[in-house]
């Protein structure tokens, strides 16, 4: 079995792999007005909900966001794709956001299981979250509005289509997708709830201008928030082998039909085992 390695035997790299800066920059038009249209509709929402993905809890997040968005208004991050994580780090993960971030409201969900505990919690924690805060010139409305946002491809069309699905029985609502991008501007809201009235809007996937962390931008292109074209496969692959090294992770020495690990994205001739 592959757990049988020691890593300390190997001289595997200490450093992130090489990658240029200026092939992290992904900021094209619609997201540009995308932001725009986010901080005008702000003063007509509640609450924003900002939606990123549960394997990269600590890194990747818009700090665009925190400076516009979620600290003018009450805030619940959502963690989704938790079926892609460990389960049993999870308590762990809320105790350091709160400690490092002060985020109080955080929940982690699976936007394609209508049976996720996270959906069911999501509208509860929702109105209270709302109820508990100042509306400012919201206050006389008996409606709730929502804005939810995030980097691309984190799930966020999926989570209002699922949310839809499970409160008013609506299915396939907004379009979604593998890739990131496929939600480009700022659409109309869209009711997710009845008694109360709960209305959400979709947003596009908004990244900084620059990727200035060049491992930040490796792990939000492993989690396809970019397009893989922008980086390369061949970059994205050699950094997950770098983690995976790093982190003593050598499971993919069977699954590849290796004899041992690695440090060479491209050393010698892999043949993928058939599932």
């Amino acid at each position: 079995m592959a757990t049988k390695f020691d890593a300390a035997a190997y001289n595997f790299r200490k450093k992130c792999p090489y990658i240029r800066k200026d092939l992290l920059r992904w900021f094209p038009g619609h997201m540009n007005k995308g932001l725009k249209q986010m901080q005008r509709k702000l003063s007509s929402v509640d609450c924003v909900i900002e939606v990123h993905d549960a394997r990269i809890p600590f890194s990747g997040r818009n700090p665009i966001f925190t400076n516009t968005l979620t600290g003018a208004k009450p805030h619940i991050l959502v963690l989704n794709k938790r079926d892609l994580t460990i389960s049993t780090l999870i308590p762990r993960i809320k105790d350091q956001l709160k400690a490092e971030q002060n985020i109080e409201n955080v929940v982690f969900t699976n936007s394609k299981d209508q049976h996720c505990r996270g959906l069911k919690t999501l509208r509860p924690r929702l109105i209270d979250v709302i109820k508990s805060s100042n509306r400012y010139n919201r206050s006389e409305e008996l409606d709730y509005s929502v804005m939810i946002i995030g980097v691309p491809n984190v799930g966020k069309s999926s989570l209002i289509n699922m949310l839809r699905s499970k409160n008013m029985h609506i299915r396939h609502a907004l379009p979604v997708g593998a890739i990131a991008g496929v939600t480009r501007s700022l659409m109309t809201k869209m009711r997710i709830n009845s008694d109360p009235d709960i209305f959400m809007y979709d947003t596009p996937g908004i990244l900084e201008p620059s990727v200035t962390d060049v491992e930040m931008g490796l792990k939000l292109a492993l989690c396809a928030s970019l397009q893989d074209h922008l980086v390369g496969e061949e970059a994205i692959a050699d950094y997950l082998l770098y983690w995976l090294n790093k982190h003593a992770k050598f499971k993919y020495v069977d699954y590849m039909g290796l004899e041992e690990p690695c440090d060479d994205i491209n050393k010698g001739s892999i043949d993928k085992k058939p599932l």
